[in-house]
């Protein structure tokens, strides 16, 4: 900032003043000089342009770019032409940056640098890449370093959001930011690992570079790296890690950065990680999209994928008027776009207004014919949810581009058959085999196509119809044995004489050499049965393998145990094998004298009535387990006494004994 030659001892004074603090960079000092120079002469350039630089330096955008519009004719576009084109690029106004650079009489370096900026701004990455390359080309001064990262910057936008393969540049990754837009460059290009790679590698060196500076705190480091650790968690949601992506994502908003774009980003990638789960999150996460500021800090595709995010928010949470109004906002922004249209369709599905959504996805379909195929898989998919599956069916046929394709062909087949609507099935075939016939004749897909037609007509009993076929795949490949094995079976069924006639045609069982190495097959890891080969044992082998046939032969069945009692002349007990319980001639247990007599109910109750209230002597309560025979069985068996129910000879009777025990213990009576 030059002091103006001449005027009077105190102007001279105050432009000694203004240059001193512009060189120590005190503007705010330096700008009361210069209006009180301005009180002295109003329209001095020098201290007009000197008030504009000192406003700018202090962020006073506004004001700065209001004195250039006041005094205009002082201060004409060649004067100040930068300076005014800054104001307006620091005001968000675009596109009237632009039009001050464009009509400034000389384009310096200055205006050159900013030019670059104002473009990479506007999208217009193609004379962005440009206008930097002239730069680099032609100017050598201590910003080569950042024209450079700028540089690289557009390429990487080019190939995220054009999906424009990059060009090698020859830029030596020697910086953090350099390595960073090279990794945004490869996450464009699908390359996720090796983007990881590129990121990590910055983040060493940033840490590397502000570690070498003592001011510099570990809070001012991962700051720094915040932009890095977001774009490595984006990489872990691509390759749906989206637990280790939450994580990451919440330690950055934790941080609390100032980058407002930044922090819209991350909140936009957690509410897609949500999904319809974690609403209350979500609708958190949505405030800080909202930030003042966002707006320019994002790209347009940025924006609208944060737009699309929260319509759909508000549809999880039921706010169906806010997801309408957004989605139609939407739609008028961007008419093509399907996005809007398949979230208004969603909306009227939830509130079970499905003919109002097809409606809807049809009028879209009309209107914009190029974007027409994605909105009727839509809507076959809703008529297909309503049960109208024949409608689906039209619907996907009307699919010009796709009716063609394996996936369209067997899809549409399975849907007939399930309605059992074959005529439509095998039409669906002859197109499809047709438009094969005329553009792809040699294709693999067409001949495919002719031999799932022929196998499906088979199947439905088509028989002429799938011989047809068949002899089609024959003529076009007569050394092919298996479609000849084919119409042969075909013919059998219906033409036994041709049958015979084709079979000729076969190979004899001599030209067929199968090569099977039938050793190697059964010693294979599927083998399930194993042919051991017949040899001489040897060695330890044979040792042990005799050793086994001894032992084999000395073990000998034990006898069966018999009862000292048995009797062979007696026949046995044919049910002895059973239960007592469960035998025929089983009479229950007998109960004592006093047993019976011993009341189950209170006190003072006598025998008969509790044995009336014995729930157990009903007819009605059903037995536990049921018994084989009645009491009646037992007199018509034999009444020989079972062997193990014999008693063997000689044994003491033990009454007597049970009697006079009985006599024992009856002295102490009343």
């Amino acid at each position: 900032m030059a002091a103006a030659a001449g005027g009077s001892g105190a102007a001279a004074t105050l432009w000694s003043e203004v240059n001193r603090c512009g060189q120590n960079g005190d503007f705010a000092r330096a700008l009361k000089s210069v209006n009180k120079i301005l009180q002295i002469s109003k329209d001095d350039v020098t201290a007009l342009q000197c008030k504009v630089v000192c406003l700018i330096q202090n962020g006073n955008f506004k004001e700065a770019l209001s004195v250039i519009n006041t005094h205009t004719k002082v201060l004409t576009n060649d004067v100040i032409a930068f300076e005014k084109a800054y104001c307006e690029y620091r005001l968000n106004r675009i596109e009237n940056a632009l039009k001050t650079i464009q009509s400034a009489g000389q384009q310096t370096d200055k205006l050159k640098e900013l030019y670059g900026q104002v473009l990479y701004r506007l999208e217009r990455y193609d004379d962005c890449l440009a206008a930097y390359r002239d730069l680099i080309r032609n100017s050598q001064d201590e910003y080569e370093e950042e024209r450079k990262t700028n540089l690289s910057a557009v390429v990487a936008a080019q190939s995220t959001w054009e999906k424009v393969m990059p060009e090698d540049l020859g830029l030596r990754e020697a910086t953090y930011e350099l390595c960073y837009n090279s990794a945004c460059a490869l996450i464009g290009q699908g390359k996720l690992n090796e983007a990881m790679k590129k990121l990590q590698r910055a983040e060493e060196l940033c840490r590397q570079s502000l570690s070498e500076d003592s001011d510099v705190t570990e809070e001012d480091i991962e700051a720094e790296l915040a932009i890095i650790h977001g774009q490595m968690a984006y990489i872990m949601q691509l390759q749906g890690r989206t637990e280790d992506a939450l994580q990451l994502y919440n330690q950055i908003i934790k941080l609390k950065p100032t980058d407002v774009g930044l922090l819209a980003v991350i909140a936009n990638n957690i509410i897609t990680i949500n999904k319809d789960q974690n609403v209350f999150d979500s609708k958190k996460k949505v405030k800080l999209t909202n930030a003042e500021g966002v707006e320019h800090k994002l790209s347009k595709k940025q924006l609208q994928a944060i737009e699309f995010n929260k319509a759909l928010l508000a549809m999880y949470t039921n706010q169906a008027d806010q997801c309408r109004k957004l989605s139609a906002s939407l739609q008028s922004q961007s008419p093509e776009h399907l996005l809007p249209v398949l979230i208004q369709a969603a909306q009227l599905c939830r509130e079970k207004q499905h003919a109002k959504a097809v409606g809807l996805l049809q009028d879209f379909a009309d209107q914009h014919p190029a974007n027409a195929a994605e909105i009727k898989l839509t809507m076959a998919q809703l008529k297909i949810a309503q049960g109208s599956v024949t409608k689906a069916c039209m619907i996907l046929r009307s699919i010009e581009e796709l009716q063609h394709k394996p996936g369209m062909v067997s899809a549409l087949v399975t849907m007939y058959s399930h309605e059992e609507d074959i005529d439509s099935a095998i039409e669906v075939f002859t197109q499809a085999i047709q438009w094969y016939q005329q553009f792809q004749p040699k294709s693999p897909v067409h001949l495919s196509l002719i031999r799932e037609a022929a196998n499906f007509k088979l199947k439905h009993g088509r028989k002429k119809e799938a011989i047809s076929d068949l002899e089609e795949l024959w003529k076009q490949n007569p050394k092919d044995v298996h479609t000849l094995a084919q119409l042969i079976s075909a013919y059998s069924l219906v033409d036994p004489e041709k049958a015979k006639v084709l079979s000729k045609h076969l190979p004899s069982s001599d030209t067929l050499s199968l090569k099977v190495d039938v050793d190697a097959l059964e010693n294979s890891h599927g083998a399930t049965y194993i042919r051991k080969k017949a040899g001489k044992l040897t060695g330890d082998n044979q040792q042990k393998e005799q050793g086994q046939g001894d032992v084999k032969k000395k073990k000998k069945k034990k006898k069966g145990k018999l009862p000292k009692n048995y009797d062979p002349k007696v026949t046995p007990d044919p049910e002895r094998w059973l239960p007592m319980r469960e035998r025929s001639y089983y009479r229950g247990r007998k109960k004592g004298k006093k047993k019976d007599q011993v009341g189950k109910g209170t006190q003072g109750s006598t025998t008969t009535g509790s044995s009336e209230l014995d729930a157990s002597r009903t007819a009605s309560s059903p037995p536990t387990s049921p018994r084989p025979g009645s009491g009646t069985a037992v007199s018509a068996t034999s009444n020989v006494i079972p062997p193990r129910h014999q008693k063997p000879a000689g044994a003491p009777a033990t009454k007597k004994k049970q009697q006079q025990k009985k006599k024992k213990g009856a002295k102490g009576g009343w």
